[in-house]
C-alpha cells in the first residue's frame, strides 16, 4: 500500500521540476531577447557605421593602400566601431548615468576622488591624450556615489576635446548635478600629438584646472585640495 500512495506523489513532483524547469527556460530566453534589443539610440548609432566605413575605406585609399588585401578587409568596420565607441559620450548625458544615485546626507567636509584613468581624442588631429583626473567637491547637504564621478569624466572624455573645455566641462557638470559649495578638478594628461608628431617631447605633460564655489574664493581651500590631490 506504501508503494501504491507513494507513486502518485513521485509523478507531482517530476511533473513540478518539469514545470520549474520550462520556467527556467522561458525566463532565460526572455532576457536574452532583451539583452539582444536595440534601444533607440543604439539603433540611430547603428545605422551611422556604414558611412563611417566607407570613410575609412576613403582615407585607406587615399594613403595608397589596397583596401582588397587581407588585412584591411575588415579594418574600416573595425575603425568605424571603435571611433563610435570613442566618442559615445555624445549621446550620453549626466542624468543618464547618475541614476537618482544622489543622496542626501549632513557632511560638509571635503570629497577628493583622485587618479581617475582618463582617456579623449584631440579634436584638432584626431589622436589621443590621456592622463589622471582629480575631482574634489565640498557637499551641500548631497553627495554623489563615488564612482558616478569617474562616469562623469567618461561623459566629456568621450567626446573630441581640448584638455581646457574637457576641464571645464567636469567641474561645471558635477557642480549642475549636486549644486555643492565648491567643485575643483585638475587634470594631468600625455598628448600624443606632442609625442608622435610636430615637437615630439616624450616627457611632455600637460596640466589644466578649473575651481569653482569656494574652491576658486579661498585659497586655503584650494590650496588643500591641491596638495591633497598630489600626494602619493
Amino acid at each position: 500500500m506504501m508503494t501504491f500512495h507513494c507513486k502518485p506523489k513521485l509523478v507531482e513532483t517530476a511533473e513540478g521540476f518539469s514545470g520549474l524547469s520550462d520556467l527556467v527556460t522561458d525566463t532565460k530566453k526572455s532576457g536574452a531577447r532583451r539583452k539582444h534589443e536595440k534601444s533607440p539610440k543604439e539603433a540611430e548609432d547603428e545605422s551611422r557605421l556604414p558611412a563611417l566605413e566607407a570613410a575609412f575605406t576613403d582615407i585607406l585609399r587615399g594613403l595608397g593602400e589596397d583596401t582588397d588585401r587581407e588585412g584591411l578587409l575588415r579594418t574600416p568596420l573595425r575603425a568605424a566601431k571603435a571611433i563610435k565607441f570613442l566618442t559615445k559620450g555624445y549621446h550620453e548625458t549626466i542624468e543618464d548615468i547618475l541614476n537618482n544615485a544622489i543622496f542626501d546626507e549632513d557632511h560638509d567636509e571635503m570629497v577628493i576622488v583622485k587618479n581617475i584613468d582618463m582617456f579623449s581624442l584631440c579634436e584638432h588631429h584626431l589622436v589621443p591624450f590621456f592622463g589622471m583626473v582629480h575631482i574634489g567637491y565640498i557637499p551641500n547637504k548631497k553627495v554623489v556615489g563615488l564612482s558616478k564621478l569617474a562616469r562623469i569624466v567618461e561623459i566629456f572624455s568621450r567626446r573630441l576635446q581640448v584638455q581646457e573645455r574637457l576641464t571645464k566641462q567636469i567641474a561645471q557638470g558635477i557642480s549642475e548635478a549636486l549644486e555643492p559649495k565648491g567643485v575643483a578638478v585638475v587634470i594631468e594628461a600625455t598628448h600624443m600629438c606632442m609625442v608622435m608628431r610636430g615637437v615630439q617631447k616624450m616627457n611632455s605633460r600637460t596640466v589644466t584646472s578649473t575651481m569653482l564655489g569656494i574652491y576658486l574664493e579661498d585659497p586655503k581651500t584650494r590650496e588643500e585640495f591641491l596638495s591633497l590631490s598630489q600626494r602619493p
